[in-house]
């Protein structure tokens, strides 16, 4: 499993939840956004209906009828009823992830502390490959 970290500083949640989601159906991965307020689910559904110019990314909540069929689930918890391999923790809460081949934890310069504990948490894990990802200049960065 690859497990991301980025530290979102320069551009809304929204904005970065439909970058990774855009590049992960290009992929032609589906994808599960996990925020536990509803409210932020509804933020970052509607910035991926409105995604771009050239095309929306549909999106759908988790107990809405037809779930299965989304290609971008939005979540409380991380259970996939879309068959997503990948997930993007969008709250900045680390959370289990098991079954996932990828997984993204975003999250703001005020939980970094706990985004250092996640890291330090699963060091050692058999099959995983973390990396770290920050905004400079507008650009995502790998870190480490």
């Amino acid at each position: 499993m690859k497990l991301d970290f980025w530290q979102v500083t320069d551009d809304p949640v929204e904005k970065v939840v439909a970058l990774i989601a855009r590049r992960a159906l290009g992929e032609g991965e589906r994808v599960l956004v996990v925020a536990a307020d509803a409210g932020q689910r509804a933020a970052i559904s509607n910035a991926l209906w409105q995604a771009g110019p050239e095309s929306f990314l549909a999106n759908g909540e988790a107990d809405a009828p037809g779930a299965d069929r989304q290609p971008i689930l939005l979540a409380a918890e991380p259970a996939a009823a879309n068959g997503a391999t990948h997930v993007i923790l969008a709250d900045g809460t680390f959370r289990e992830t098991e079954g996932f081949a990828r997984v993204f934890l975003l999250f703001p310069p005020d939980l970094a502390p706990a985004a250092r504990q996640a890291w330090r948490a699963v060091d050692g894990r058999e099959g995983l490959e973390r990396a770290y990802f920050a905004q400079e200049n507008g650009r995502w960065v790998k870190k480490g």
